[in-house]
């Protein structure tokens, strides 16, 4: 099953470890308990927008940029899930590999 809270965690963490931060920076950063932002990361629990907001802040990301990613995450656990090699996309659009990073 694909989870929403799950992909929105992962893009998060990918973000936040990319820049070489820790939790402990980014909780600090964001006023989030260290604990929750942990729990946001693994997909245990399910961010408000008020704390994606503050959570983007810290990480310096628009909000907008995270929510893409997330709908590209999902987007391609739908195509895998679906046992397709492509992306269904508008036809204006390209189509991209469901195998993508």
């Amino acid at each position: 099953m694909i989870l929403l809270r799950r992909e929105l965690g992962e893009a998060l963490r990918d973000e936040r470890t990319a820049q070489g931060r820790s939790l402990r920076q980014v909780s600090a950063a964001a006023a989030v308990s260290l604990g929750y932002l942990s729990e946001i990361e693994r997909g245990q629990k399910e961010a408000s927008s008020e704390l994606l907001t503050a959570v983007c802040g810290a990480l310096g990301v628009p909000l907008s940029a995270v929510l893409g990613e997330v709908s590209l995450r999902v987007a391609r656990a739908e195509a895998i899930a679906a046992g397709l090699s492509t992306l269904p996309v508008k036809p204006a659009d390209k189509q991209v590999s469901a195998s993508a990073a």
